[in-house]
């Protein structure tokens, strides 16, 4: 009788912890299924105002069109150091150039990437991918330690050209096969874990030391053609010749003389305008692809580009100065359980790269590190009406000739910006509500002093904040 007693004891402990087995598994898969997959999209040097939804009515953007159409659009978003690889480190750390201390050498540490989103998606339960341009020079094996799914690939050079042969042998472009690798990454997910994918096109940078500089893939080789694409604003020997001396003897303005003949502006436009479509059309082939593998319901995107590009305004070209078209980029978020009201909607405050980390973490539900230096976009996108932020610290600290070291505050209406390296320092100062192209330099005048001095020691305070100690 004992031993009956003893066995029916055994059983139903047994049952029990079977029974608790069974329904942690179901718990733990129910919260799986609630947390939201993250689709994170990044383009290289992309300007804000170069989509369908930005008001472009000559480029062809339908996909990156439609997710604005059903999501939010952020129209003031920016990023704090214009440079790929300060500011893809400031995407995937939250933290400003200052704090984490990269720029292109030495590697970004490996403490710093050890609270970036990746890692603390992984740790969360996220199976974590990455396919394209990390931009980011890493100790070795580090990206084992960030991503379960990792294919690098960049197209900038001929050493590294955008049409090339592909794993399977097929000549194809970078952007295309980014969107391939991008596929097979959400084919091989399996149901019941969430997960982040990151997708950072080449595209569209420039082929550097190559006789076309935007090489098209094949689908969008015959596009703008016989389209005539208008100059930027104030790219007149004028407007170039407000510049101080060691801004027209300076990268931004030797990099962008070949561009600067009309003929050649048109070609390089138009074949930068054809890579911008390529990119859209891969981002049509993977929200295709998430409907198809019935995860679309689930998954937020974010569409965004590490940094804008000057394109002949005041004659200048490139990235770096504190200049809207600079700094100045497209973020598209798009998250199916957003309320209908909120679909279609473009906010605009100011969002920050520093911000895409805290987002992404949010969407989540995994906790932002107090380390973290920017705010989630998550009560923007819900529509809530919070404190805000009307102004940001920006900051160009790379070590190299022909680039100046700047710092500067971006405001509402003020942009200034202080050259500290230079002997005496330089300073401008823009007012963007009556000269929204930043062609006058308001810092030398006498009625200007006051405005001046406040955004001096506004960008002392900034700065402060980001400057370790």
């Amino acid at each position: 009788m004992t031993i009956v007693v003893n066995m029916t004891k055994t059983l139903l402990t047994a049952l029990t912890f079977i029974a608790l087995a069974v329904f942690t598994l179901a718990a733990m898969a129910d919260a799986g299924a609630a947390r939201p997959n993250l689709v994170f999209l990044m383009a290289d040097n992309l300007r804000h105002d170069l989509l369908g939804c930005a008001g472009n009515h000559i480029i062809q953007t339908p996909h990156i069109d439609q997710l604005a159409e059903r999501g939010v659009r952020l129209e003031n978003a920016f990023c704090t150091t214009s440079m790929c690889n300060s500011s893809r480190a400031s995407v995937f750390t939250g933290l400003y150039r200052r704090t984490h201390g990269y720029s292109h050498v030495p590697p970004l540490r490996r403490e710093m990437l050890s609270k970036s989103y990746p890692v603390l998606l992984k740790r969360a339960g996220y199976r974590t991918g990455f396919v394209g341009k990390f931009g980011i020079d890493v100790e070795q094996g580090v990206p084992d330690n960030l991503f379960d799914f990792y294919r690098r690939a960049i197209a900038w050079s001929k050493s590294e050209p955008y049409m090339r042969r592909d794993d399977d042998g097929n000549l194809k472009h970078m952007t295309r096969i980014n969107g391939d690798r991008a596929i097979s990454f959400l084919r091989s997910c399996r149901r019941g874990q969430p997960f982040c994918l990151s997708v950072s096109f080449s595209a569209p940078h420039a082929e550097y030391d190559s006789p076309d500089p935007h090489p098209a893939d094949p689908a969008q080789a015959d596009l703008y053609q016989n389209e005539t694409i208008a100059p930027a604003p104030h790219s007149l020997p004028a407007d170039f010749a407000r510049l101080p001396r060691f801004l027209q003897r300076g990268l931004s303005r030797t990099w962008y003389e070949p561009y600067e003949p009309p003929a050649e502006y048109q070609r390089m436009m138009q074949g930068m305008y054809r890579v911008i479509t390529g990119i859209d059309e891969q981002v049509g082939r993977i929200v295709e692809e998430l409907k198809r593998l019935e995860l679309a319901d689930n998954t937020v995107i974010i569409f965004t580009s590490d940094n804008g590009m000057l394109i002949g305004e005041h004659g200048l070209g490139w990235i770096w100065l504190i200049y809207e078209g600079s700094i100045r980029v497209p973020l598209i978020v798009y998250d199916p359980r957003l309320a209908e009201q909120r679909r279609g909607t473009v906010r605009s405050e100011m969002a920050l790269n520093v911000d895409l980390a805290p987002t992404l973490l949010d969407m989540a539900g995994v906790d932002v590190p107090a380390s973290m230096q920017g705010r989630s976009l998550v009560p923007l996108l819900e529509g809530d009406q919070v404190d805000w932020r009307t102004d940001f610290f920006y900051e160009f600290l790379f070590e190299y000739e022909g680039i100046p070291k700047s710092e500067g505050v971006r405001g509402l209406r003020y942009v200034y910006a202080r050259y500290f390296e230079e002997d005496p320092v330089y300073e401008q100062l823009f007012d963007l509500e009556r000269d929204p192209h930043q062609t006058e330099n308001l810092a030398e005048k006498p009625n200007s002093r006051a405005v001046l001095n406040q955004l001096r020691q506004r960008c002392d305070a900034l700065r402060a904040t980001v400057t370790p100690n």
